[in-house]
C-alpha cells in the first residue's frame, strides 16, 4: 500500500511540474465553458424555458458546465499516454517494479489535477456573472474531491481507449465522440426528466448524471437526498474504470 501510494504521489507531483511549465492548455481549455455560461447561460437564464426546480438557469447549468469541461480535460488525458507510447516513456515505465494497477491509478489521478485547476478558473468567472453558490466550506471541499476522482475515473476510461488506437489522430475524433453525447444525455443542462424515454434510459447509465448531481447538490442546491447514490455510482464508475485500463495498458506498447 505505501508503494501505492508512493507511486501515485509520484505521478501527481510529475503533472505539478508539467503544469509549472507549461499552463497554456489549462487556459485555452478554459475559453470553451466560460462562453456557454457567458452566452449560453446569460442567453437562456432570460428566455426561462426550461424548469429547473427555482434554480437560476445560469446557476443550474454552472456545475454541468464545470463538469463538462473537466471531463473532455480527462477524456483527452489518453493523448499523452499515447505520446509516452511512441516516446518510449510508457515502455520505461511498465518494465519498473510498480503494478499495472498504481501507474493506471496515478496517471489518472494526474488528470485530476489539471480537472482541479480547470474548475478553479471556471469558479471566479461564475461568481463575476451573479452564479450563487453555497458558502459551505465542507461541501465545496467535497465537490472539489468529487471532481478530482471523477476525472481520475474520465482518465482511466481514456487510457483504456488508448489501448486500442494507435496514433493521436485517431484519439482525437474518438475523445470527441464520447465527451458530446455524455455531456447532452446528463443533467447538465437540463431535468433529466424532459428528455425522450431512450435518452433517459441511457442517463441512468452515464456516469456523468451522477457527478453533475452530487456536485450541484453540494455547490448549488444544497439538496442532498441522492448525495449518497451519486457517491456509490462514482465509485462503482471508477472502479470499474480503473480495472478496465489496468487490464489493457500494455496493449498500447505492444
Amino acid at each position: 500500500m505505501i508503494d501505492f501510494l508512493r507511486n501515485m504521489i509520484a505521478m501527481i507531483e510529475l503533472e505539478l511540474r508539467r503544469l509549472k511549465h507549461d499552463r497554456t492548455e489549462v487556459y485555452t481549455r478554459s475559453i470553451q465553458p466560460i462562453l456557454w455560461l457567458v452566452i449560453y447561460g446569460s442567453t437562456m437564464s432570460s428566455i426561462k424555458a426550461i424548469p429547473t426546480h427555482g434554480i437560476p438557469y445560469i446557476d443550474y447549468i454552472t456545475p454541468g458546465i464545470l463538469i463538462q469541461s473537466t471531463t473532455f480535460t480527462s477524456i483527452f488525458y489518453g493523448l499523452i499516454i499515447v505520446w509516452e507510447r511512441e516516446s518510449g516513456i510508457l515502455k520505461k515505465l511498465l518494465v519498473t517494479p510498480a503494478s499495472r494497477y498504481s501507474i493506471v491509478i496515478g496517471r489518472s489521478m494526474a488528470s485530476g489535477v489539471r480537472a482541479l485547476f480547470q474548475a478553479l478558473i471556471i469558479i471566479p468567472v461564475a461568481l463575476l456573472l451573479g452564479v450563487k453558490f453555497l458558502q459551505n466550506i465542507p461541501f465545496f471541499i467535497l465537490a472539489f474531491l468529487i471532481i478530482f476522482f471523477a476525472s481520475g475515473g474520465f482518465a482511466a476510461t481514456s487510457i483504456f481507449i488508448a489501448s486500442f488506437l494507435k496514433t493521436r489522430e485517431r484519439f482525437m475524433g474518438i475523445g470527441q465522440a464520447i465527451t458530446f453525447p455524455l455531456f447532452f444525455s446528463s443533467s447538465a443542462l437540463y431535468p433529466i426528466e424532459l428528455m425522450p424515454p431512450i435518452i433517459r434510459e441511457f442517463a441512468f447509465f452515464n456516469p456523468m448524471s451522477y457527478i453533475v448531481d452530487a456536485v450541484r447538490s453540494l455547490i448549488i442546491s444544497g439538496n442532498l437526498i441522492n448525495l449518497l447514490k451519486d457517491l456509490i455510482a462514482i465509485t462503482i464508475f471508477n472502479a470499474i474504470a480503473f480495472t478496465i485500463a489496468s487490464i489493457n495498458i500494455k496493449r498500447i506498447v505492444e
